[in-house]
Order: structure tokens, then C-alpha cells, then sequence
């Protein structure tokens, strides 16, 4: 069941694009993202590969790189729909949800925010397993957007309620759904991800 709080009125223009980022360990062909493209059609989607996946690498690139990358395939999307970067919805699973959320959000590593719609964050990991000391939500207080979080009730990466207080931090309004059992890999959840994404699209837009 979907958990929303902090309602607003639909935005007023409907995003024209889905751009969508993966996890630290797998490829824009992960079978979440490609259930989500699915439900979300005839949205248009772009998914990405980070660059040191794209050269055969295990290890991600520190966030600077990753960023940047993001912060191309961003701009390649906007304009290839013709375009500004405000319609479209960033997200991801993981570490991919997370350098979107920071991309929109500015900061020191991500450098100028880049205006977006939305963001639809999968599994998002808010401190390493068993490190609820190394929280990663610095730059929280600065996504003003429509967030959407589809997270795992046992996901070692937060815990529902540490997900749910330190999301409280967000100013735009924030969605959450819980899988009841789901780790943080969302096994056998892709159709349960991909129809609450294209739920949400289609209530948080007109």
C-alpha cells in the first residue's frame, strides 16, 4: 500500500520524459528499469550507463564523475526531445536514484541544480548496511519537486521509519511505498515498482 503525505496539486504541465539511472552493481538493461519503461509508455524513456560501466569496470567512479555523466545524459535527452530539463522526471534504482536526487538538489559535488519535474527514487540508499551513522541525505532540504521512494520493508539501506524521518526533510511533496518484505534488491517486485511509478506519474501530473 502506498503511503502519501504532504499532498499538493497536480504540476501543471505533464513531463515529456523518464530518465532513468542504475544501481551501483547492474546496467540501464535491469530488469526494474525495463518494467518501468513498459509501464510508463508511450512516456519516452532514456536509460543510462554510468561510464565506468560502460568501460568494463566493477567499481563506480566517485561522485564528481557520476554526476557529470548524469548532468550529459540529461541534457542529450532534453534536447533530443527538444526541450528543457524541467519536464523531465529523473530516478533510478540505488546509488543511480541517488546521484539523480543530487543532481536536482545542487551542491557542492553536483555543482548548479538542474530543474526537473520529478524524481522517482527506487530502493534508495540512505547509509551504507549496518552504517546508520553515514546517513547520505545532505542535500534532502533542497529537492523542492515530487519525490516518489518505492523501498523495501527489510532493504538493509534504511529502515521504513529512518527513510520516512529524514524524507520529512524534503520541502516538495513525497510519496512513499513499501514493499512488504522487499529487500533492498526488490526481488520479484519489478511489476509492483513499475505499475506504482506509472501510478504516480499519472496522479502527481496533468
Amino acid at each position: 500500500m502506498a503511503a502519501r503525505r504532504r499532498s499538493a496539486a497536480p504540476h501543471p504541465v505533464a513531463p515529456a520524459g523518464l530518465l532513468l539511472a542504475p544501481g551501483a552493481g547492474s546496467s540501464s538493461t535491469h530488469a526494474t528499469l525495463l518494467a518501468v519503461e513498459a509501464a510508463v509508455a508511450p512516456l519516452p524513456v532514456r536509460r543510462m550507463d554510468f561510464p565506468y560501466r560502460l568501460a568494463g569496470r566493477k567499481a563506480p567512479d566517485r561522485a564528481p564523475v557520476l554526476l557529470a555523466a548524469l548532468r550529459a545524459e540529461v541534457a542529450a535527452f532534453a534536447a533530443e526531445l527538444g526541450l528543457g530539463s524541467e519536464r523531465l522526471v529523473l530516478g533510478g534504482r540505488s546509488m543511480g536514484g541517488r546521484m539523480t536526487s543530487m543532481l536536482a538538489a545542487g551542491g557542492v559535488e553536483a555543482g548548479e541544480p538542474v530543474p526537473v519535474a520529478g524524481l522517482v527514487l527506487i530502493s534508495y540508499p540512505l547509509h551504507p548496511p549496518g552504517r546508520p551513522d553515514k546517513l547520505r541525505i545532505e542535500h534532502l532540504g533542497r529537492l523542492h519537486v515530487p519525490c516518489l521512494f518505492v523501498h523495501g520493508t527489510r532493504d538493509a539501506f534504511g529502515t521504513p521509519d529512518e527513510l520516512a524521518a529524514h524524507t520529512a526533510a524534503i520541502p516538495g511533496p513525497v510519496t512513499h511505498v513499501w514493499v512488504d518484505g522487499g529487500t533492498h534488491e526488490l526481488k520479484r517486485a519489478d511489476a509492483r515498482v513499475a505499475d506504482e511509478t506509472a501510478q504516480w506519474l499519472a496522479r502527481t501530473f496533468v
